[in-house]
C-alpha cells in the first residue's frame, strides 16, 4: 500500500511538473564587429530541426534582444540584417535550462549586401575576398576630397596622375566600372564627377574571373554607390567648397521612396569649378623649353531616375535611366622657346571647350527558383554619348607668321550590352555558372579645321563582341576552388577618310582559377590565375589629331596590335579579433605586345614632339603588397599600405630597342582620430619611391592631408567636414631624364586645396528592403550612374 501511494505521489509531481514548467527564453544583444557599435532592427529569426519558422523579432535601438515562449527543443537561432553576413547557432531549450543568455553576437560586414543603405561607417575598412580587395568608405576618407578622383590616392595599389589618369599596380591599364557596368565615358573625366559621399565602396579586382571581361591588363577598379532602399522616403544631402587656387562646388542628393513592392529611387549630382595645372618640358638636345599654364573649366551635372518593381518574391523587374551632361574645358597659353634660335619662338593661347552628354537606359529582370541561390538573370544596357570639342588656338606676334585657326570634333558612340546569366548550386558544396554576352560599340567621329596644314576628316570605329562564360565551384569545411574560362569572338573595323585603316577579327580563350584555404577564422590563404587582353581602344588607334600646336601633334596609331597577359596571385589576410586585419600578396605578371603611350621628336623639326602608342615589346612585372586596418584604441584607428614592384619593359623607343629596369615603391597611411562621439580628426600621408618607365625616369612624390569631422543633430544626422589637402604642396610630377631622346620636365596641378563639406541624412524608414539583384552578386546598382 505504502509502495502505491509513494508511486501515485511520484507520478502527481511529475505531471505538475510538466504543467507548471515555463518555455525558454533566449536573449542577447547584436553588435557590428568591425565598429563596436549596436545593430538596431535586426533580424532575429528561430526555425526548428526541419529550417520551419517558429518565432522572430527585432532587435531593440541598443542591439539588445529576448526571444519568449519557446517550448524545450533544439531550435536554430539566426540573426540577419541588411550589409552583414547572416549568424547561425543552434540553441537547445531544456527543463532544466530555459532561460539562455547568447551574450553579445558580433556580425560581420557582407560586402556584396552592404549598398542598402545610406548609414556610413566612420573608419574605412579593407577586406581581402576570393577574387578581390574590398574597400568600405568611412567618414575619414570622404574628408578628403569632393570627387572620387581625389580620394582614389588613398586606395592601396592604385595611383593617380596630374590628369586624374588611374593606375593599379603601377600599370594604366586598368578598366574603370561603376556599379559593375562599364560608362562610355573617359575614366580620368568620370572620376572627376562623382562625388566622394555617393562612393560607397571600392573593389580592386586584379585577377577576375570568367564572368567578367578580361580586359584591363593590371586589373579592374570597380566603384560601388550607394544605394537607399529603405522603406517609406528617404534620402541623403551632401555638398562641399573646394578653395585652392580657384573656388570648386560639388554637391549630390540621394532619395528613394519604397512602399509595397515598388521602390522608386532618383539621385541627382553637380561638380563645378575651374582647376589650374601648369608644366614645363626642356629638351636640352636642342635647346628648347615649352610651358604651359591652363584653367581646366569643368560644369557637369548628372541625375539618375528608377524604379524596382517586386512582382512577387521570385520575380524582380527594375529599370532606371543616367543622364549626364558637361561642358567645359581647359584655357590658357603654351610658349615654345628655342634658345638657339629666338626667331623659331612664339606663344599659343587656347580655348578648348568640350559639350557633351551620357544617357544610359538600363533594364533588369531576375528570376529566383525555389532553390536558395537557384537564379537567372538578364540585363539590357543602351549607352549614347554625343561630343563636341570645339578648340579655338590663337598666337601672339612671331617669327613664323603662324595664323589662328578652329579645330572642331563631333563625337556619337553608341554602346549596347546584352547579358543572360545563370547562377546554380547543384549542392551543399558545387555551384554552376553560365552566362552569355553581347557588347555592341559604333562610334563616328567627324574633324573639321580652319588650319590649312590639315584637312577635315571622318572616322568610323565598330567593334562587336561576343562572349560565353562558365565558371564551376565547390567550398568544403575549410578549402575552396573556382575554375572558368570564357570564349570570346571579337570583330573590329576602323575607316578613317572612307578608307579601311584598321581591321581584327580573333576568337580567344581565357581561363581563370581560384584556390582558398581558410584553415580558422583569423587566416584566409588565397592563390588565382587569370589570362587577360587589352585590345587598342578607339582613342589609341585614332589617326585624327586629338590636340596639336606649332610644337606638339598628338593621334593614334592605327597599327596597334592587342596585348595579352597572363597573371598569377597569391594573398594572405590575418584577422586581429575585433581589431583589424592584415593582407600580404605577391604576383607576377607577363605581358606580350605591351601598348604604351610614347613621345617622338620629328625629324625636320627639332623641338617639336610627336604623341601617340605603340606595341613596344615585352614585359615582366611581379611585386609584394601589405595592406592593414588596425583599431589601436576606442579613439585611434589606422589604415595603412605598402606596395614594392619590379619591372623589366624591352622594345622599341623611337628606332632603338630598349630594355629597362625598374624598382619603386609606394606606402601610403591614414589615421582616425576620435576626440569625442561626434569630433576626429585624421591625417594622411603619402609617399612613392624614383621610378621609371620605357620613355622616362620619374622623381619622387610626398604629400600630406589633414581634415576634421563634427557629427551633429538627431542620431547623427547631419556632418560637417573640413580638409587641409597637400599641406607642404609637394604634390608634383617631374620627369628627370628621357629617352630615345634627353628631356626633363615638371608638371604641378592644383593640389594644396581647403575642403569644406556638409552632409545630411533625412527620412524615418527603418525596415530595410529586399535586396536588387544584380548581374553579378559581388556588384551592386543604385547611386549616381
Amino acid at each position: 500500500m505504502k509502495q502505491f501511494i509513494l508511486c501515485l505521489f511520484l507520478s502527481f509531481l511529475s505531471f505538475a511538473n510538466a504543467k507548471t514548467d515555463p518555455n525558454g527564453n533566449v536573449s542577447g544583444t547584436i553588435m557590428d564587429a568591425e565598429l563596436q557599435e549596436a545593430i538596431p532592427y535586426a533580424t532575429i529569426i528561430i526555425n526548428n530541426t526541419e529550417g520551419e519558422l517558429v518565432t522572430g523579432i527585432t532587435s531593440a535601438e541598443d542591439g539588445s534582444f529576448i526571444v519568449e515562449n519557446l517550448k524545450p527543443g533544439t531550435y536554430e537561432l539566426k540573426v540577419q540584417f541588411i550589409g552583414y553576413k547572416t549568424f547561425r547557432r543552434d540553441i537547445v531549450i531544456e527543463q532544466r535550462r530555459t532561460n539562455i543568455e547568447i551574450g553579445t553576437l558580433y556580425l560581420e560586414p557582407d560586402v556584396a549586401m552592404l549598398d542598402e543603405t545610406l548609414v556610413v561607417a566612420e573608419r574605412t575598412t579593407i577586406e581581402q575576398r576570393v577574387d578581390r580587395k574590398v574597400i568600405n568608405i568611412g567618414k575619414d576618407l570622404m574628408t578628403t576630397g569632393a570627387s572620387a578622383s581625389e580620394i582614389m590616392v588613398n586606395i592601396p595599389s592604385v595611383n593617380v596622375d596630374q590628369d586624374g589618369n588611374i593606375s593599379l599596380r603601377g600599370n594604366s591599364n586598368v578598366r574603370i566600372l561603376v556599379d559593375g557596368k562599364p560608362t562610355n565615358m573617359d575614366p580620368a573625366q568620370l572620376l572627376k564627377q562623382i562625388p566622394s559621399t555617393s562612393i560607397k565602396s571600392i573593389e580592386l579586382i586584379t585577377n577576375p574571373s570568367a564572368k567578367y571581361n578580361p580586359e584591363g591588363m593590371s586589373g579592374i577598379i570597380n566603384i560601388v554607390l550607394h544605394k537607399n532602399a529603405s522603406d517609406g522616403f528617404n534620402g541623403n544631402l551632401n555638398t562641399g567648397l573646394t578653395y585652392g587656387e580657384n573656388l570648386r562646388f560639388n554637391g549630390s542628393l540621394d532619395m528613394n521612396y519604397r512602399k509595397g513592392k515598388f521602390n522608386f529611387f532618383g539621385n541627382l549630382g553637380s561638380n563645378f569649378g575651374d582647376r589650374e595645372n601648369g608644366g614645363t618640358i626642356f629638351l636640352p638636345v636642342s635647346q628648347s623649353l615649352q610651358e604651359f599654364k591652363v584653367e581646366n573649366r569643368n560644369n557637369s551635372y548628372l541625375y539618375k531616375i528608377g524604379v524596382d518593381f517586386y512582382l512577387d518574391d521570385n520575380n524582380t523587374f527594375s529599370i532606371y535611366t543616367n543622364q549626364n551632361l558637361y561642358d567645359g574645358g581647359p584655357i590658357g597659353a603654351l610658349s615654345f622657346t628655342d634658345f638657339d634660335e629666338a626667331s623659331r619662338n612664339f606663344r599659343q593661347f587656347l580655348d578648348v571647350n568640350y559639350d557633351n552628354s551620357n544617357a544610359s537606359y538600363n533594364f533588369l529582370f531576375d528570376h529566383d527558383f525555389k532553390k536558395d541561390g537557384h537564379e537567372i538573370q538578364f540585363e539590357a544596357d543602351f549607352n549614347d554619348y554625343n561630343g563636341d570639342e570645339i578648340a579655338d588656338i590663337d598666337f601672339a606676334e612671331n617669327d613664323l607668321q603662324l595664323i589662328p585657326y578652329i579645330d572642331r570634333v563631333f563625337e556619337d558612340r553608341r554602346n549596347f550590352i546584352s547579358n543572360i546569366d545563370y547562377t546554380n548550386p547543384l549542392n551543399d558544396v558545387s555551384r554552376l555558372e553560365l552566362g552569355a554576352e553581347a557588347r555592341l560599340l559604333k562610334t563616328e567621329n567627324d574633324y573639321n579645321t580652319t588650319n590649312p596644314q590639315f584637312t577635315n576628316a571622318d572616322y568610323i570605329y565598330d567593334r562587336d563582341i561576343l562572349s560565353l562564360y562558365s565558371t564551376f565551384g565547390q567550398n568544403f569545411e575549410k578549402w575552396s576552388y573556382q575554375v572558368g574560362a570564357r570564349l570570346e569572338s571579337y570583330q573590329v573595323t576602323a575607316d578613317f577618310q572612307g578608307e579601311r585603316v584598321y581591321e581584327d577579327d580573333y576568337l580567344t580563350v581565357y581561363p581563370t582559377g581560384f584556390l582558398n584555404f581558410t584553415p580558422n577564422e583569423k587566416n584566409t590563404y588565397n592563390l588565382s590565375y587569370s589570362r587577360r587582353v587589352d585590345r587598342p581602344g578607339f582613342s589609341q588607334i585614332n589617326p585624327i589629331r586629338e590636340v596639336s600646336s606649332p610644337r606638339l601633334i598628338v593621334a593614334g596609331n592605327p597599327e596597334l596590335d592587342p596585348q595579352f597577359t597572363n597573371s598569377f596571385e597569391f594573398n594572405y589576410t590575418r584577422k586581429f579579433e575585433r581589431k583589424g586585419s592584415l593582407s600580404a600578396g605577391v604576383f607576377f605578371r607577363r605581358t606580350v605586345d605591351e601598348i604604351n603611350q610614347i613621345f617622338t621628336e620629328l625629324d625636320n623639326e627639332p623641338g617639336s614632339l610627336f604623341l601617340t602608342f605603340q606595341n613596344s615589346g615585352d614585359a615582366d612585372m611581379y611585386g609584394l603588397e601589405f595592406s592593414s586596418n588596425y583599431k589601436f584604441t576606442k579613439w585611434w584607428s589606422t589604415n595603412s599600405g605598402f606596395e614594392i614592384y619590379e619591372q623589366t619593359f624591352s622594345g622599341l623607343v623611337g628606332a632603338v630597342f630598349t630594355e629597362i629596369d625598374n624598382t619603386a615603391f609606394t606606402f601610403r597611411t591614414s589615421h582616425n582620430f576620435k576626440a569625442t562621439e561626434a569630433l576626429s580628426f585624421s591625417a594622411f600621408g603619402f609617399y612613392r619611391s624614383k621610378m621609371k618607365s620605357l620613355q622616362y625616369d620619374i622623381d619622387h612624390m610626398y604629400f600630406m592631408n589633414l581634415g576634421a569631422r563634427y557629427s551633429f543633430l538627431d542620431d547623427n544626422r547631419a556632418t560637417v567636414s573640413l580638409n587641409f589637402n597637400d599641406v607642404f604642396d609637394t604634390q608634383e610630377f617631374n620627369i628627370l631624364a628621357g629617352r630615345p631622346f634627353d628631356q626633363v620636365g615638371r608638371f604641378k596641378g592644383e593640389t594644396q586645396t581647403v575642403y569644406l563639406g556638409v552632409s545630411y541624412r533625412f527620412g524615418g524608414g527603418k525596415n530595410r528592403s529586399l535586396q536588387r539583384k544584380d548581374r553579378d552578386k559581388d556588384n551592386d546598382n543604385g547611386g549616381m550612374f
